[in-house]
C-alpha cells in the first residue's frame, strides 16, 4: 500500500514477494521522477508499511523517518534454524525435544525487552567494509559482525500453537526481527527462524491509511500526498 504527502512523501504497505527497491522502479515510472527514496527496507518476504520520499526536497526528511520506532506483527517457527534466520534458508538445526510451553515463552521473551546488543544476520543488508553482509553470505564468506544497539519496547503475543508463535513487536530502529527469532529460539533451547513479517506502523504513521501499491496510476498518486508530522 501507499500513501503521499504535500511534501512529496508516500507510505506503503507492500505485498509479499516485492521489494523496496521494486517499489522505487515502479513509481519512477509512473510519476516520471528520478529522485525518490524510501525509509526504511522491507525484505521480500515481508509485507507491510513502507514510506517513500518523491522529489528532491522531500528525501531531505528521509532521515527523521527511518530513525522512528517501528511495529511489527511476525510469525516465529520454534524448532528450526536457518542459516538467514529466515523461512527462505537453508534448514541447519532441527530440535526433538519436548513442546515448549507458552509459560517457558513469556518468560523468555521478558529478557529481550529493553535495551540490548543486537548481532545481525549474515544475510542482513547491513554494510562491512562497504559491503552489505549478505553479497559476502553468498561468496560463503563468513565474517564477525559487531552488535547494534537497539531497544524493544514491547513484545505482546498474538497467538501461540506450538511451533508457531505469533508476536506483535514496537522496536527502535535498526532491530532485526529474524536476528530476534534467531537469539529467542536461543534462549528456549529449540531454535527458530521468522516465517512470516508485517511492518504496521513507523513512528505515527500506520498501515491503516496506506494506499495499495497496485492502486496508484499516474493519474492518481497525488490525491495521496500526506502532510509530514
Amino acid at each position: 500500500m501507499f500513501f503521499l504527502s504535500s511534501h512529496s512523501k508516500v507510505v506503503s504497505a507492500l505485498p509479499a514477494g516485492i521489494t523496496s527497491h521494486d517499489v522505487i522502479d515502479r513509481l519512477r515510472r509512473l510519476t516520471g521522477i528520478k529522485r525518490i527514496g524510501h525509509a526504511g527496507t522491507l525484505d521480500p518476504l515481508a509485507t507491510g508499511l513502507l514510506i517513500v520520499a518523491v522529489s528532491r526536497e522531500a528525501t531531505r526528511d528521509l532521515n527523521q523517518l527511518v530513525k522512528m520506532d517501528k511495529t511489527y506483527e511476525a510469525v516465529f517457527y520454534l524448532g528450526q534454524e536457518t542459516d538467514t534466520y529466515d523461512a527462505e534458508g537453508k534448514i541447519t538445526k532441527t530440535y526433538e525435544g519436548p513442546v515448549i510451553s507458552e509459560g517457558e515463552l513469556a518468560q523468555a521473551l521478558t529478557f529481550f525487552v529493553g535495551q540490548q546488543q543486537q548481532i545481525p544476520s549474515m544475510y542482513s543488508a547491513k554494510k562491512v567494509g562497504g559491503k552489505k553482509l549478505y553479497q559476502l553470505a553468498r561468496q560463503d564468506k563468513i565474517i564477525e559482525r559487531q552488535p547494534n544497539t537497539i531497544t524493544i519496547s514491547n513484545l505482546e503475543i498474538l497467538n501461540y500453537h506450538w511451533p508457531e508463535l505469533s508476536l506483535r513487536i514496537t522496536c527502535s530502529s535498526g532491530t532485526y526481527i529474524r536476528s530476534l527469532a534467531f537469539d529467542l529460539g536461543r534462549a528456549l533451547g529449540c531454535g527458530a527462524h521468522m516465517s512470516a513479517l508485517r511492518r504496521t506502523t513507523i513512528g505515527d504513521y500506520n498501515i491503516t491509511k496506506a494506499v495499495k501499491l497496485e492502486s496508484l496510476t499516474a493519474d492518481n498518486w497525488t490525491h495521496y500526498l500526506f502532510q509530514l508530522n
